[in-house]
């Protein structure tokens, strides 16, 4: 009887001695950090820059990268993006929802223009990406406030 009562405790006891130790001699793994960093665009509003595989996948075979910028209600804007590389796309987000987008600006090429009037203020995403499948290259954007009439 006394037998039988030390197997069952000790059967208690195996299971959260070896996790014990497991947990103590596991190495240790951190989160990842940093997955998604927004890179702030310059105080002249420009870059140039490049697109890659290292950037992030579109889900549709091509790949974008992300810049913030602090925009004012009722500040009109002019986003420029240009590449001799790839067919350009830029979106102008804010909370993670679409404001605007353009694919192919006035001009005839695959470079894209917007221009849009800022209805709040706060921090805002531009994304440049590539349409469809195409990997990148280099690219040039500029943002432009620009001056009321």
């Amino acid at each position: 009887m006394m037998q039988n009562s030390l197997a069952r405790v000790s059967r208690f006891l195996v299971f959260p001695a070896t996790l014990l130790i497991l947990a103590n001699t596991a190495p240790t793994v951190k989160a990842q950090e940093g997955l998604y960093n927004p890179i702030p665009l310059p105080a002249n509003g420009e870059v140039a820059d490049s697109l890659s595989e290292r950037d992030i996948p579109t889900g549709q075979g091509g790949f974008a990268r992300d810049y913030t910028i602090d925009l004012n209600a009722g500040d009109n804007i002019a986003i420029d993006l240009s590449s001799d590389n790839f067919d350009t796309i830029v979106t102008l987000m804010r909370n993670g929802v679409t404001v605007v987008e353009n694919d192919d600006g006035p001009d005839g090429t695959t470079n894209s223009l917007l221009f849009t009037r800022i209805k709040d203020s706060g921090k805002y995403i531009v994304r440049v990406r590539a349409f469809g499948e195409t990997s990148g290259g280099t690219f040039k954007l500029k943002v432009t406030r620009l001056k009321p009439i």
